[in-house]
């Protein structure tokens, strides 16, 4: 197992380099010069080439990109031009929000998708099935930032259900004191149940978007796995022998069924990572997403290039993750890894 995760690690070196090289040259191509930007307007243009110089945006590309490699091995990913903190700071402060609205949004769909299509594969051709089918189809149709919108017109604008999307805490509510940086974790350890209520009730909506979006491969994988692995032999085999019907589902089938739903988990936790941006914009999520994308507009290289870099390092977790899962549940991945 130790000489896997070795192996996958030193194969993900390389990928990081590229993420490095390939982020620093996009965000030079931006359109957009961040020196007039942040002169402003009435500048001229040697105050322009003054601010140009204090950012060091004058040298050779290759100058720029060896100085930031430098200061990335350091650990420094540089200051935000924007609010002039510096950004591993900034990502590390924001990083909890969306971790919380990413794994919750995760979990609601897992509890939700994996039940569904276990029942809609035991279960062909009934209601269960055909609804099943509806919701991966919408899952999949529906753009992540429309489903929030309507969300917020439904439960909030309509009925008055949730509260105003307006971040993880409504204003009456102060924040818990930080351990975890989970909120809903924090506020239950603090035994501030006022804050828990407020920190569930602004999480409900974004969660539920996130989940809407993500339960449709996973249900559909798992029905898909599902079917496949109740048509085998030793399936078959033990309900012969007078097995349950609950234990042959879940002992032999479901376990065998795992593998490719793990996988298919793994797919959708990274486009979730994708989907947080629009998400937290929506509903004013004070995460990384909404920091990258408020980097971007005003042509902020270093928090831009910082959420890349901390989206791949968790990216290449995730995989590693994957893979000793993968022997965990089926010893012959350990003997080929």
């Amino acid at each position: 197992m130790l000489g896997m995760i070795g192996k996958r690690l030193a194969f993900a070196i390389p990928s990081l380099i590229g993420v490095v090289i390939v982020t620093f040259l996009l965000t030079r191509a931006l359109p957009g010069d961040p020196a007039a930007y942040f002169a402003g307007p009435a500048a001229t243009k040697d105050a322009i080439e003054q601010i140009r110089k204090q950012l060091g945006l004058d040298k050779p590309l290759f100058e720029q990109f060896v100085r930031y490699t430098v200061d990335l091995s350091k650990g420094n990913l540089g200051n935000s031009l924007t609010t002039g903190q510096p950004v591993a700071t900034e990502i590390r402060n924001r990083l909890p929000a969306s971790a919380e609205l990413t794994l919750t949004g995760l979990l609601i769909a897992i509890a939700i998708a994996i039940p569904l299509g276990i029942l809609a594969a035991t279960r062909p051709g009934s209601w269960i099935d055909h609804l099943c089918r509806v919701l991966t189809t919408a899952g999949v149709s529906l753009p992540v930032f429309f489903t929030g919108l309507v969300l917020v017109y439904v439960f909030y604008f309509k009925l008055g259900w949730s509260p105003a999307p307006l971040g993880r805490l409504d204003v009456f509510a102060s924040a818990p004191p930080t351990v975890t940086g989970f909120y809903l974790i924090d506020s239950l350890l603090a035994r501030n149940f006022e804050t828990f209520r407020s920190a569930l009730g602004q999480l409900v909506l974004p969660a539920l978007t996130l989940a809407i979006f993500s339960l449709a491969p996973i249900a559909r994988m798992t029905r898909a796995s599902m079917l496949a692995v109740l048509a085998s032999d030793f399936v078959r085999t033990a309900r012969a022998s007078g097995l349950s019907p609950s234990k042959v589902i879940v002992t032999y089938a479901f376990r065998n069924a795992m593998l490719p739903v793990i996988t298919t988990l793994s797919m959708v936790f990274s486009f979730l990572l994708g989907a947080n941006v629009l998400v937290e914009k929506v509903f004013a999520w004070p995460g990384i997403g909404s920091y990258a994308v408020e980097a971007l507009i005003s042509s902020d290289f270093a928090p831009v290039q910082g959420f890349v870099l901390t989206m791949a390092v968790m990216y290449v977790m995730l995989n590693l993750i994957i893979d000793i899962l993968y022997g965990v549940i089926d010893p012959r991945v350990r003997l080929e890894g």
